[in-house]
């Protein structure tokens, strides 16, 4: 993997995927999956954009969406006040 990422605990007591500050906002996405049933489809559907079955996909969830296509993915955060409100990351990274 080429990012760093950290496992941590909050005040609250809730385990965090911590990552760098460039791609932060996949950590809420990330953070907003809430079955692993819901991870192995999401994981199905990028390799589906890296085989190139579909040319792109998006996943919209609670405060977070990505776009993901071949080269790219973009997290978006909807509800961020503070920039930056998207991160993108190499789309093999991200799977």
């Amino acid at each position: 993997m080429k990012y760093s990422y950290e496992f941590k605990k909050d005040p609250f007591g809730i385990t965090r995927i911590e990552l760098p500050e460039k791609i932060s906002i996949f950590s809420d996405f990330i953070e907003d999956i809430s079955t692993i049933k819901e991870v192995d489809e999401y994981i199905g559907y990028v390799k589906k954009v890296l085989e190139g079955v579909y040319k792109d996909f998006e996943i919209t969830l609670n405060a977070t969406s990505v776009n993901i296509k071949k080269n790219v993915t973009i997290a978006e955060h909807h509800y961020r006040i503070d920039e930056p409100l998207e991160n993108t990351i190499e789309t093999d990274e991200f799977l």
